[in-house]
């Protein structure tokens, strides 16, 4: 991936997409813009949630449900 982050995408069973990122503020903000651009004419609603990185993220992954 392009930018430093780590976390996953999943595609949830009901059709919903989750997006789990850590790392820099600047970087997690940039894959968001990122993926609004070209993902927007899919994107219904969005919810966003800013918690405390947990650091158990190696890597950024893809997961099914």
């Amino acid at each position: 991936m392009r930018h430093n982050v780590t976390g996953y995408v999943k595609n949830l069973c009901d059709g919903k997409v989750e997006l789990v990122l850590e790392g820099p503020v600047d970087e997690v903000q940039n894959v968001i813009e990122a993926v609004k651009e070209r993902m927007g004419d899919y994107i219904r609603r969005v919810e966003e949630l800013d918690m405390p990185a947990t650091g158990e993220f190696a890597y950024f992954s893809i997961r099914h449900c």
